[in-house]
């Protein structure tokens, strides 16, 4: 790794725009207090944003153009334990102009708090980066008064210390956005770091349908509790209601066999991006069979490894 890095001052070399070449860069350290940092930065065009929304899709804390001077007194403020941020995910870049001077510095400091951090980078080929700023007829931010191409040139000079100790170089070149999260995800995330947050709410359908249902399963077709008297004021969370609904012939099958059916469609939904998902389980008036049959769901959806929260959006209404 690098030597200890001198801070920049003003005879130091500038590239167009104002923007001092960084020397040399700190290197991460070990982490003492639990908390993680992942710093993103790279050319301007090369995807810098969709990466933070992956991370902000993975739970992270993200802020977006952060003078490299405040990290430090940012990451001072996470908790490593409890409710606070402990996964923070910080985009520094050129946008920053002056201040990005000031990134090896704030590194240093970094290391000296014993705080572990993960530098991604971002690049892409000229031509892609020149067809980008073309496509949303933005000017870089170090184009000044040249030519877009003097934008991009300058700043690669900018990044080039930075880039040689990042811990991960992503070429975007030839990704969607889509590509970008999926590999984010894959350099970020642990097992169990991406879960698909799995809803199964009960309905009456006299009361309509839930709007932002994704699987709607009818279970009026099996015997209403309700027209049994001792019954009637019960619910579908109580044992004599979920007996009678579930003990009907084929009853119980089918609700299990639905959510097995469900479970490899499930799984495919995280490889695809799709972080939530909602299963609505209708009867009549969302009080008896719907009920008993979604808490059966739920119960079966979570032996598959699921993390489901269960809702009776009707239970109650008359």
């Amino acid at each position: 790794m690098s030597e200890t890095p001198i801070p920049p001052d003003t005879s130091q070399e500038t590239v167009p725009g104002g923007i001092p070449l960084l020397d040399q860069i700190a290197p991460d350290v070990a982490d003492e207090g639990g908390n993680e940092v992942v710093i993103i930065t790279g050319c301007s065009g090369a995807g810098r944003t969709g990466a933070a929304r992956a991370l902000e899709d993975l739970d992270w804390y993200v802020v977006d153009n952060l003078p490299p001077a405040m990290l430090p007194a940012l990451v001072g403020m996470m908790s490593p334990v409890g409710g606070g941020v402990h996964r923070l995910a910080v985009v520094v870049d050129v946008r920053s102009r002056e201040f990005f001077a000031d990134f090896a510095r704030a590194l240093e400091q970094l290391k000296e708090l014993g705080v572990a951090y993960r530098v991604i980078f971002l690049e892409a080929s000229t031509d892609t980066l020149v067809r980008r700023y073309e496509s949303n007829r933005r000017p870089h931010p170090l184009q000044g008064d040249g030519t877009l191409l003097d934008g991009i040139t300058a700043e690669e000079r900018a990044l080039a210390p930075l880039r040689r100790f990042a811990d991960t170089i992503i070429d975007t070149s030839r990704m969607s956005v889509h590509d970008l999260t999926r590999h984010i995800r894959d350099v970020i995330a642990q097992a169990g770091d991406v879960p698909l947050r799995i809803t199964v709410e009960s309905f009456g359908f006299k009361h309509g349908l839930p709007l932002d249902a994704d699987h709607v399963l009818d279970v009026r077709f099996l015997k209403n509790p309700y027209w049994v008297d001792e019954l009637r004021h019960l619910t579908g969370k109580d044992q004599p209601v979920a007996d009678y609904v579930l003990s009907q012939p084929g009853a119980r099958d089918f609700v299990v066999g639905y959510a097995d059916l469900l479970a490899p469609m499930l799984k495919g939904y995280i490889g695809e991006l799709k972080r939530y998902t909602t299963i609505a389980v209708g009867c009549t008036g969302g009080k008896h069979r719907s009920v008993a049959s979604a808490e059966l769901i739920a119960r079966r959806l979570r032996e598959h490894g699921f993390n489901v929260r269960i809702m009776h959006r009707d239970m109650g209404k008359e």
